[in-house]
Parts: structure tokens; sequence; C-alpha cells
């Protein structure tokens, strides 16, 4: 049996083969991806600030675009430094505390729990001495093996370090070029649309481009609330570094769970430094515990998916659906992606609901 197909079906078949590998071929580079990602948002995020630079005036001299563009570059590294710079005094400060406490922490919390351990038939000892003791056995039985593990170690975490450091280092160079490009890359983007198309794409992408900016300032909204509620509730719980760890931890939350586990790793130091017994400890437990519900089931779905048209288990499903798919990279453009998405679900469903195939009886 013969298929005719004509000449456009052909080509037809074929751009959408090429679509697919690229989407095969985005996946399998994935790692790499990740500067290229977050320059992406960035520029997107920062190209109408941009437009605002270049047009303004001083005695009829507007900024040029390169020069306007180098200064938001320097914006959002010094933004980073700012953030380095919160972040290096509390560790200068409770790192060498941290020392001097551990032994002391381990002493309390070998005075609760070998005493249970012991009635369990398990008498191993918590305290320092004991910890060294315990320690001093495992290496004196399997040295090679550890000394193996931790070049091994070395090597691996050598490299993923060089390569971390290499993309934070990228990102500025790419977000450069394109804000430098970014009307003329969406015009040539443009250009690839098929004509027929051109009308209905450029519609649904000022959709989304507007349900974009309503996400951006609720990101905005979330990280701000964020920050203060774990500043107070920090301050309010007697924690001396509850400003600056607050703050890192409420601006941090739009790259999902770094921001959370470090301000809550840095909470956990203070917690055991500055507290005695447990009391701290449990105080970072209720207010980081409440924190994140507080964002994951009200503030988020809220703030941010309401904004973009998304119900409160869309965004919770995006978030996990993405991040299985693409990893940390898909939790970083799960709702954008979702909001896309869903301005194209949109348009599929009326085009449903107007086709002869649904309305004939």
């Amino acid at each position: 049996m013969a298929f005719n197909i004509s000449t456009e079906q052909r080509q037809t078949i074929l751009w959408f083969a090429v679509a697919a590998a690229l989407l095969v071929l985005t996946l399998m580079l994935g790692p790499i991806l990740m500067p290229f990602v977050v320059a992406a948002i960035l520029a997107y995020a920062l190209n109408p600030w941009l437009d605002k630079l270049c047009r303004l005036r001083y005695k009829k001299i507007s900024l040029p675009r390169v020069m306007a563009a180098a200064i938001l570059v320097v914006l959002v590294i010094a933004s980073g430094l700012a953030m380095v710079l919160i972040m290096v005094p509390i560790l200068q400060k409770q790192i060498p505390q941290l020392q001097a406490q551990i032994p002391q922490f381990f002493d309390k919390l070998d005075s609760g729990v070998s005493p249970m351990l012991h009635d369990l038939g398990l008498n191993v000892r918590l305290d320092s001495t004991g910890i060294k003791e315990l320690l001093t056995e495992q290496l004196a039985t399997s040295g090679d093996a550890i000394g193996k593990a931790v070049l091994s170690s070395i090597r691996v975490g050598g490299t993923a370090v060089l390569g971390m450091l290499a993309n934070f280092m990228l990102i500025p160079i790419v977000l450069f070029y394109l804000l430098m490009d970014w009307h003329f890359l969406m015009a040539r983007l443009e250009n690839f649309v098929p004509r027929r198309w051109l009308q209905h794409t450029i519609e649904s992408l000022k959709e989304v481009d507007a349900m974009l900016a309503q996400y951006l300032r609720g990101q905005i909204m979330v990280m701000a609330a964020l920050a203060v509620y774990y500043s107070a509730a920090l301050s309010i719980a007697g924690f001396d570094l509850a400003l600056p760890v607050g703050i890192i931890t409420g601006f941090l939350v739009f790259i999902p769970y770094l921001g959370f586990g470090l301000g809550l790793a840095l909470a956990l130091i203070g917690a055991v430094l500055q507290f005695e017994g447990f009391s701290g400890l449990i105080y970072v437990a209720v207010i980081y515990g409440f924190g994140q519900l507080l964002e994951s089931f009200v503030l988020t779905p809220r703030l941010v998916g309401e904004r973009i048209g998304l119900h409160p288990l869309t965004v919770i499903f995006a978030l996990m659906a993405f991040g299985q798919l693409f990893g940390f990279m898909g939790i970083l453009i799960a709702l954008p992606a979702s909001a896309i998405l869903s301005v194209a679900a949109k348009h599929m469903r009326q085009s449903y609901l107007n086709s002869t195939f649904y309305r004939q009886p």
C-alpha cells in the first residue's frame, strides 16, 4: 500500500524531526546548560530595565546600550558579592566558636543519650573522648580504604568545584552578551516562526510575557516575606545572628532547597553555639519547619501560582515533575515553563472546543 506524501508534509515531518533532535540534544547537554539558563532568566528579567536605562537622556545624550548592559551586569555581580560578604563574617565568627563548642556538645549528648543506649545493651560513648576512640579504631582497621576514598573524593570534588566556579564565572559573560543582543535574538527567533503561525505566536508570547512578569513580581514578594519572617522569628527566639541568617534564607529561596538548606545550616550552627542543651535546636526546627510549610503551601501557591494562573496543586506538581526530569535546572525553570505550557494548553482547549470533533453530535 503506497502512501502519497506531499512536499509540504515532508517538510513538516522533517522540521518536527529536527525539533525532536534538538530536544534530545538539550537533554543530553543539561549539565553544561546551567549558566546559559540562569543568564537567560536574568536577561529576560533585566531587559526592561536595560531599555529604560537606554532611554534616559542627559543633555540630549542617551546612554549607549553596551554601557547600560555593563552597568546592570556589574550590579548583578555586586549583589552576589554582597551576599557573600554577608555570609563570610558569619562563618568567620561561627566556625572558631563551633570548634570550641563541639567537645562540649558531644559531652552533653553523651550524658543524655548514653544511659538510654546502655539500657538497650549498647555500650557506646558519645562524648569527645569516645568519638575520638571510635574514629581511631575505624582509621586503624580501614585506613587504606579510607585513604583511597578520600583521594578519590578529592579528585571528584575538586573537579566539581572547578566546574561550579567556571559556571558561575560564565554567567555574567553570557548575561552581558544576551543583554546586548536581546532584541536582535528575539527578532531572529521570530523569523524562524512559520508565517501562517506568526500572528498567533506573537499573541501567545505576549500572554506568556505578562504571566512571567507577574511571576517575577510574585517571587520577589515571596522572598521579601520569608526574609522578614525568618529574621523576626529568629530574633524573637533570641538568636544573635538572626538578621543576616534570616535575610540569606529569604533571598535565596528563588533557588529551591539551597536558600532553605543554607539558612537552616547556619541557624543550627548558631543554636549549638549559643544555647544550652537542645532548646536552640528545637527553636530552629519549629521556625524552619513552619517556614517551609508557609512557603510551600501558602506563599508560593498564593503569590506566585495564582499570579501565573496555576492551581496550588499544579505548582507543587510542576516543581516535582521538572525536578525529576531535568534535575536542579528543572526546578529553576519549573514555574516559568508551567506558565508557558498553561498558555499553550488554554489555546489547545479552545481549539478543541471549537472543533467539529467536539461539536458534532
